[in-house]
């Protein structure tokens, strides 16, 4: 078999219903039943129960004067109640708005204003001045036992189905507008590509999926996966990821309202999961618990990582404790309603490790300084992005909608490189490079040779802003079990990285840290990095410093 025969049972293009988001969840519960959709502790609930209580939802929310085009927000973590709540709020005809509930009172305030929320469902009341609907973590309409959402007439094409904002970590949070459209599309992308199927329209107006691709290139089936939740629900790769793709595909998610390695690995253990996706920071915390080499984690099949750029090394060191698993990455943005690209996931495609894969369905990719104006294979350059899962664009922001959609095409911000072999590699986000005598250097590369050391479990490379030339390279260590913080130290794992890189792109300084400041969805807070270097805030001073020249 070759290594593009995946093509055949996950085309380029792929026909996709035009249903609202709660189709989805229907031919789900119509194929799947009852079916655990969702386990959290001892409580769980089936996919028809879901649907169910989701109705009920939809149908409590128009009696409490919701109606199609309002924004409800949700402010849970992962618990059984937040796809009740997502569902719910959706075959009402609402605008589903998360809400991190890492945020402080005041960004919650400032969030629901920006979005006009009429109604919050949530654990406790944050002082936001929005009305709560409150939940008990378990559900949230009480003994609903509906059969049919609110008749609402909604065009998929435009009515909001999400109001996401932006992460925050390189500005301030911004209101993306995403239709069921949108979603939908999404949802069936990822899930196609996943899976080797296509969509099918069902008979009732409901959606589901037709695997065509053979057991032994997809051995996990519709409707027997199972994969742990842990990822939060409240940003885009869980919302996405692991509620839409997951309820499509028939998976049992065991949920996690926060990281914790040992029940993660329990959980792995205990039910045979098939698939753990996650950003880089978990994959990496759950291989350095001394539990993990003890457990038997044959079971997975499916390993994907997203939300940043996976080191080679923590690739090569999943590989080895999980060998029955494919390793794939994707990438996305909460723009792209989730993601773009993906490794192909059956088992005798090509994949390249350290690169995001290839486009899902329906997508398109060009690198260059403008979509016009590609660069050759192998040439770095801005990622565009073009397909029906694009924004609409940034909720009452005209001016920051029109610099990043242009002429149809998404501006990533991240630089990257397509190979002669179709696949995406992330060399960075653009406003992450910094510029050293003039130099283009991306931290990413530095960051891969230094997580590569032994020495070394995680790292990250920002600019410090100097006079003399513009700024230069810095790095934030965290040393493995074993090491301890010394100029020697520093300066030996510098040594090595010098006979590797250009001398524009050697290191000029070195922290050590006990960990890495990272968002809610895995990604570090370059910014903040950016601003304790320059202040020396709490990371202090350098364990090593380069003398001049």
């Amino acid at each position: 078999m070759t290594a593009v025969d995946w093509r055949t049972w996950v085309p380029e293009r792929l026909a996709y219903p035009e249903v609202p988001v709660g189709a989805l969840l229907d031919g789900a519960a119509r194929r799947f039943g009852e079916r655990t959709a969702f386990r959290h502790h001892d409580r769980e609930i089936g996919f028809a129960g879901l649907w169910r209580a989701a109705c009920g939802l939809a149908h409590e929310l128009q009696a409490r004067g919701v109606v199609p085009g309002d924004v409800v927000g949700v402010h849970l973590p992962n618990v059984l109640s937040f796809p009740i709540a997502y569902y719910g709020i959706l075959m009402a005809g609402a605008t589903f708005t998360p809400v991190s509930p890492q945020l402080p009172p005041e960004g919650v305030a400032g969030q629901l204003a920006d979005a006009r929320a009429v109604a919050m469902i949530g654990l406790q009341d944050t002082g936001s001045g929005v009305p709560l609907i409150p939940t008990d973590g378990v559900t949230v309409a009480d003994g609903a036992e509906a059969d049919h959402p609110p008749v609402v007439d909604l065009d998929p094409t435009v009515a909001r189905a999400h109001l996401a904002y932006t992460g925050g970590t390189t500005g301030s949070p911004k209101g993306v507008v995403l239709t069921h459209t949108n979603v939908v599309t999404n949802v069936l992308q990822y899930a196609c590509h996943g899976s080797g199927s296509r969509p099918v329209p069902g008979v009732g107006g409901d959606v589901g999926l037709e695997q065509l691709g053979p057991a032994h290139e997809w051995p996990v089936r519709l409707g027997e996966g199972s994969g742990i939740a842990v990822a939060p629900w409240f940003h885009a790769m869980g919302t996405i990821g692991g509620i839409g793709v997951a309820v499509v595909s028939g998976s049992t998610s065991i949920v996690h309202e926060r990281f914790d390695p040992v029940r993660l690995l329990t959980d792995v253990e205990t039910h045979r999961v098939t698939t753990i996706s996650g950003a880089p920071p978990l994959f990496h915390a759950l291989l350095a618990h001394p539990e993990a080499a003890g457990r038997d984690l044959t079971s997975v099949r499916t390993v994907t990582s997203g939300a940043a750029p996976m080191p080679l090394a923590l690739a090569r060191r999943i590989a080895a404790r999980m060998p029955e698993a494919v390793i794939v990455e994707g990438y996305g943005l909460t723009e792209a309603t989730m993601g773009l690209t993906m490794g192909a996931t059956a088992r005798s495609a090509h994949r390249r490790i350290g690169t995001v894969g290839v486009p899902v369905p329906d997508t398109e990719i060009r690198v260059g300084p403008s979509p016009s104006e590609p660069v050759a294979a192998g040439e770095a350059g801005e990622v565009w992005a073009r397909g029906p899962q694009v924004m609409v664009g940034y909720l009452d922001r005209p001016e920051a909608t029109a610099e990043t959609l242009v002429d149809g095409w998404l501006r990533t911000g991240d630089i990257g490189v397509v190979g002669e072999d179709g696949q995406l590699e992330i060399v960075d986000r653009a406003k992450d490079m910094l510029l050293y005598k003039g130099y283009n250097v991306y931290p990413r590369e530095l960051e891969e040779l230094l997580v590569a050391r032994p020495e070394v479990a995680s790292a990250a490379v920002v600019g410090r802003p100097d006079v003399a030339v513009g700024e230069e390279p810095v790095a934030v260590l965290v040393l493995a079990p074993g090491h301890e913080a010394s100029a020697e130290l520093a300066a030996g794992i510098v040594a090595a990285l010098d006979e590797q890189v250009a001398p524009y792109k050697r290191l000029r300084a070195v922290h050590v840290a006990d960990a890495l400041p990272v968002s809610a969805a895995g990604k570090v807070l370059k910014r903040e990095l950016r601003d304790q270097v320059r202040d020396a805030g709490p990371l202090g001073a350098p364990v090593w410093r380069r003398e001049q020249g």
